[in-house]
């Protein structure tokens, strides 16, 4: 018989070290008592037994164990202990323990004909009956118009008949959809072969496994506890950044004996062999775009309602796709939009959302993401890639971060909200209607709460700060001490954010910094060694710019309130050279918050608050020097943007941050600086579209095509000079930057569908296009774009070899209109061909048009 003994511990956040006895002994009775102040308690797990350990607890010193472990050890592996790989593999098979995964918190699941239960349920709910019934009636009076029913008395005899089939024949085609797209939790020995399976892959990339906090795994049993005895479902909202992100969650889940939730799941993972697999693990299946699908649209909401009010846990990816860049996304407001409309409608009584950050040393896809943001097509998802892949599965990445944010009551979130709208009676239910606006409102709203809160509880991780302090540093590499120096910093400027940071057992920064880099590895950031001390620089700043972005929604306020003091500070000169008044300063925070709305998250209390916050934070932390007005002086002028309850008349640096170098004042740039970048190559990219003489004025260029065109422009101006971050050319920001033209006005859409495929395309709207030298034929720098553009170089870096000056360079500006010209070129050949408009698939003349622009570059 074999006896089990696996000791599982999940660790909390921000732990202070747990020290023995002994070295108690040698202490002070003020830091005994702030080793030892109350803090999260640690879980042990000991096979079914659990221990909860109070806040202080320190660990015998007779254990050398480490004080905390994963929640997800590493398992054995045949070739290493052939013994304890069979003993594992009979456990799982048995059902030991918590493996059986018996008597779950929540609703039941994984039991034969589970899947038939859920149809069935599915196809008796109201809203697709009607929907079948309406599609029904529509179709019968197309035939009737069309003349298909022959005149008499028996006519309408004929139109039920002929209902009763299309009543049949869409019910056949909604059961077959709900067949492919419904998860299908048939079996408990299953699920236990998957979840082993699951465990086996994980910990052989992620050998440091998955990480917890107890409090927050304690909080969120209870609550799982209370909803399912009310029959409510846990809707989990991740953020993506991986798809790992799924199967730890799985596996927290069913580690600690909740119901696993239904995970939406895009059907491009639907391939052979591996689809079947992830649709009896828990993936519900949905297309990328359900266009004008009615009956497909109505069958996802009835599921969506069928599993909420049968108290089943459910999963989605607030921002949709996996971030490539290592920030969240903007939300995304499809299957958001189906959960508020159950709880809106009252058909769902009530849901209760817990937001999700999960965090990695090392993302397993970010070489595959760089490549994605260059430019280079998304590859199809394949079973044989999946195989081939398999070397990634032995690489040491780290460690898997999880935290969950406290969860909260959809049902009382939207009456909450609903209180606030203006059309709505204090009185009225959830059910009374509310205008478009107004559910627009509270959708945007649901979806940015989330991503508030799982910015709350994220961690930055080891890899991230070191990523966020090479790239934010002058100089080409860094040594060691500076490295942990800047990385303290770093770690006490996150927690004063109130962000967190990962915590290894009080383990020294030093040795913090080398499991890092070990974790990163030579790829991404060299190490120099034969110098009187070791020095580190970035090898590949693109790949590590994905870190770096994992820390700059905690300063994004600083970021731009320091990119607006640099229109003064890039001028040079003496401090009162250098120093900028609030009006200024508030207008170029403005403009710089309005152009990167897209990109980030900002506070809910509003620019000027935030404004004051931000101003007196880096006064305290002496980055800058604030002048106030006194006692006695006048008010602000009537033309003032803003009133000033602080008194600020002018900003400038601090004496102690110049002295400094401004080490700090920089880092806050160098984080915001990219994406400056970005923005102001997308905007000089659109210089390019002004038509050229000889075309009409009204000419539609592919959207797609301008965005791959203006990556182009991008790496040539980065080789050439005129880019200072290449990052600047990743397709994502830029993408950003053209719906920030698109919701400006400066450039007009329209769309455009065929058979295949839809596109879009787009001009420059006429008050933003700029006018062409007469007799030279060259765009003139002037006019509105001309001043957008300028306005957001105020704020860009000055180059080494460079200065910015005014105005863009002509060499610039000639580049930006040979590549437009190749666009006109591509739409002009494409309109010969009779594709009107230059939208549809790219033919051999357009290819051939632009490989000659490539070519010119």
């Amino acid at each position: 018989r074999i006896i089990e003994a696996v000791h599982f511990k999940i660790d909390h956040l921000d732990h202070h070290p747990i020290r023995s006895s002994s070295a108690l002994a040698k202490m002070s009775p003020a830091k005994i008592g702030a080793a030892l102040q109350p803090s999260a308690p640690d879980l042990d797990i000991l096979g079914d037994q659990v221990t909860i350990h109070p806040g202080g607890y320190v660990e015998p010193p007779a254990s050398a164990e480490a004080p905390e472990r994963n929640l997800v050890e590493h398992m054995a592996r045949f070739r290493e202990s052939p013994l304890d790989f069979l003993r594992e593999i009979s456990l799982y098979v048995s059902g030991s323990g918590w493996r059986a995964y018996e008597d779950v918190i929540g609703q039941p699941i994984y039991y034969a004909g589970f899947s038939d239960n859920m149809k069935a349920m599915i196809m008796r709910t109201p809203m697709l009956q009607r929907r079948i019934q309406d599609l029904a009636n529509k179709r019968l009076d197309v035939e009737v118009k069309e003349g298909l029913f022959s005149q008499g008395l028996d006519q309408e005899k004929q139109k039920s008949i002929r209902r009763d089939e299309i009543v049949s024949s869409l019910q056949g085609v909604a059961l077959g959809l709900t067949d492919g797209m419904i998860c299908k939790m048939e079996s408990n020995r299953f699920i236990r072969f998957a979840n082993y399976s699951a465990t086996q892959l994980l910990t052989r990339a992620y050998h440091q496994g998955i990480h917890v906090s107890s409090e927050e795994v304690l909080r969120l049993r209870s609550v799982a506890e209370t909803a399912a005895k009310k029959k409510h479902s846990i809707i989990f909202l991740p953020c993506h950044r991986s798809h790992v992100d799924y199967v730890s969650l799985q596996l927290i889940c069913y580690r600690l004996g909740i119901a696993l939730p239904t995970v939406v799941a895009g059907n491009n993972l639907k391939i052979p062999v591996l689809g079947a697999f992830l649709q009896h693990a828990g993936a519900m299946w949905i297309r990328r775009s359900f266009g004008n699908d009615a009956l497909y649209t109505t069958l996802v909401q009835s599921y969506i309602d069928t599993l909420l009010q049968n108290g089943f846990n459910f999963e989605c990816f607030i921002e949709g796709g996996r971030s490539r860049t290592g920030k969240l996304l903007s939300p995304k407001f499809g299957i958001l939009s189906f959960l508020m409309d159950s709880v809106l409608s009252g058909r769902v009584e009530d849901a209760i959302i817990c937001p999700v950050s999960t965090q990695y040393d090392k993302v397993v896809e970010t070489e595959s993401y760089i490549s994605e943001l260059l430019g280079q097509p998304k590859p199809k998802e394949n079973l044989k890639d999946f195989l081939s892949a398999s070397s990634v599965l032995s690489l040491k990445l780290g460690r898997v971060d999880v935290r969950f944010h406290e969860p909260w009551s959809l049902r009382s979130f939207i009456a909450e909200q609903r209180a606030r709208v203006s059309d709505a009676k204090p009185s009225s239910g959830l059910s009374d209607p509310l205008s478009r606006q107004s559910r627009v409102r509270l959708l945007r709203t649901l979806g940015y709460k989330v991503l508030s809160d799982i910015n709350a509880v994220s961690v930055v991780m080891p890899t991230a700060l070191i990523g966020t302090v090479l790239l934010t540093l002058r100089g080409r590499g860094v040594g060691k001490s500076e490295l942990i120096r800047r990385v303290d910093w770093l770690s006490a400027r996150v927690r004063a954010k109130g962000g967190r940071v990962a915590h290894f057992a009080g383990a020294p920064t030093s040795t913090i910094i080398e499991r890092g880099l070990d974790v990163l590895g030579s790829g991404l950031v060299g190490t120099i060694d034969d110098l009187p001390e070791t020095t580190y620089c970035a090898v590949d700043r693109f790949q590590l710019s994905f870190y770096r972005n994992m820390t700059i929604h905690l300063f994004i306020s600083e970021s731009l309130v320091c990119a607006a003091m640099y229109t003064k500070v890039k001028q040079g000169g003496g401090p009162e050279n250098q120093r900028i008044s609030f009006d200024e300063l508030y207008e170029q925070v403005g403009f710089l918050s309005s152009i990167f709305r897209g990109e980030f998250i900002y506070p809910t209390a509003g620019l000027l608050p935030n404004l004051h916050r931000t101003l007196l934070g880096l006064e305290s932390d002496g980055v800058i020097t604030l002048t106030r007005s006194g006692s006695g002086a006048p008010p602000p002028p009537p033309n003032s943007a803003r009133p000033d309850p602080q008194n600020v008349e002018s900003i400038e640096l601090s004496s102690t941050e110049r002295k400094n170098g401004r080490e700090n004042f920089d880092f806050y740039n160098f984080l915001l600086w990219p994406f400056i970048e970005s923005t102001w190559l997308g905007a000089v990219s659109l210089m390019g579209l002004t038509p050229p003489s000889s075309t009409q004025t009204h000419t539609w260029l592919d959207i797609r095509q301008a965005q791959e065109t203006t990556q182009i422009l991008g790496k040539t101006l980065y080789h050439q000079g005129d880019l200072s971050y290449f990052e600047a050319v990743n397709k994502e920001t830029l993408k950003n930057a053209y719906q920030l033209f698109v919701d400006e006005g400066i450039v007009l859409v329209r769309k455009s569908s065929t058979q295949n495929q839809s596109s879009s395309a787009l001009r420059l709207a006429p008050e933003w296009t700029p006018a062409r030298d007469a007799a030279t034929g060259s765009i003139v720098p002037e006019g509105k774009l001309w001043d957008f553009i300028e306005k957001i170089a105020k704020s860009r870096r000055e180059g080494k070899n460079r200065r910015d000056g005014a105005t863009v360079s002509s060499r610039v500006l000639r580049l930006a209109d040979l590549v437009g010209k190749g666009l006109f070129e591509t739409a002009a050949a494409a309109a010969a061909g009779g594709d009107v408009g230059a939208l549809g698939v790219e033919d051999q003349s357009q290819r051939r048009a632009r490989r000659k622009q490539e070519a010119r570059l």
